[in-house]
């Protein structure tokens, strides 16, 4: 196209970013008309209120999106790892309605409404550590790490339900969560810890 040839790269590359902004404002300052037309069947409103730790979080998700995704990638809470990304390692283990659950697999429109709390939220606002996180820190339960948000979410789940749990118990009821350095001792020991604390 000759007419273009006096187009610099810089001067596209200013144009595609604007023409960017334009639409992403559009969208999110839609009218209160656009808003308050009904959504097709079986479609899915992308932006999308989420209780997060206590917080109303208003986020833009699209309908596959895993919770995962959008904790790590649109919140910012990258605590919640991203293991296997197909419900079988529990590293990205978080609470829903005091539920442990895989947020790899669960899609974020499903859990408007609910109460979702991930590692970050367990710590009380003073800063004082869940009972769970601080029996980890006693006993020293971790050799990588990666997969200890998980076991701590799980654990603080299972608790809810099974507050004096022995350790066969406590194996069991965390057992949907795998460790990549195969410490499970060291694991349960601060597991256990941790269910002291909290009853005490």
């Amino acid at each position: 196209m000759p007419e273009m040839s006096h187009l610099s790269r810089r001067d596209v590359i200013k144009g595609v970013i604007a023409a960017g902004s334009v639409s992403s404002a559009a969208y999110l300052f839609r009218t209160s008309v656009v808003r308050a037309q009904q959504s097709a069947a079986g479609s899915v409103e992308r932006l999308v209120t989420l209780n997060v730790n206590g917080q109303q979080r208003r986020v833009d998700v699209m309908k596959q999106e895993t919770l995962a995704t959008t904790l790590r990638y649109k919140l910012g809470l990258t605590g919640t790892k991203l293991g296997c990304d197909r419900s079988e390692c529990g590293a990205c283990t978080v609470l829903i309605d005091d539920v442990p659950h895989y947020s790899c697999s669960v899609l974020t429109h499903t859990v408007r409404g609910k109460n979702i709390v991930t590692i970050e939220g367990l710590a009380s606002a003073d800063g004082k550590l869940h009972p769970v996180q601080q029996g980890v820190i006693d006993e020293q339960g971790f050799q990588c790490a990666f997969c200890m948000s998980g076991f701590i979410m799980a654990t603080v789940g299972y608790l809810k339900v099974n507050p004096s749990p022995t350790r066969e118990e406590l194996a069991h009821g965390i057992s949907g969560n795998l460790c990549r350095c195969q410490d499970y001792d060291k694991i349960l020991t601060a597991m256990l810890r941790g269910a002291q604390l909290a009853k005490g």
